[in-house]
């Protein structure tokens, strides 16, 4: 979120336009953490879910409450 944030302030973009560009790379993250879950250290899908919506939800609402102030 800092990086992308901060390019968007240096480039002179508000948040608010670079929030969705942060949720959409955040969103992969989050997917190639729930894929390893899965794949790899052998939890389940529903396991895993919980887990992903944590990851991917906490951030995701930090970012879109700055952007909102930010405006």
């Amino acid at each position: 979120m800092a990086v992308v944030y901060g390019v968007a302030l240096w480039r002179g973009t508000s948040l608010r336009r670079a929030f969705p560009l942060f949720a959409i790379l955040w969103a992969a993250a989050a997917a190639i953490n729930l894929w390893v879950g899965v794949a790899h250290a052998g939890y389940s899908l529903a396991e895993e879910l919980p887990i992903f919506a944590v990851v991917f939800g906490v951030p995701c609402l930090v970012a879109w409450l700055l952007a909102r102030r930010s405006a």
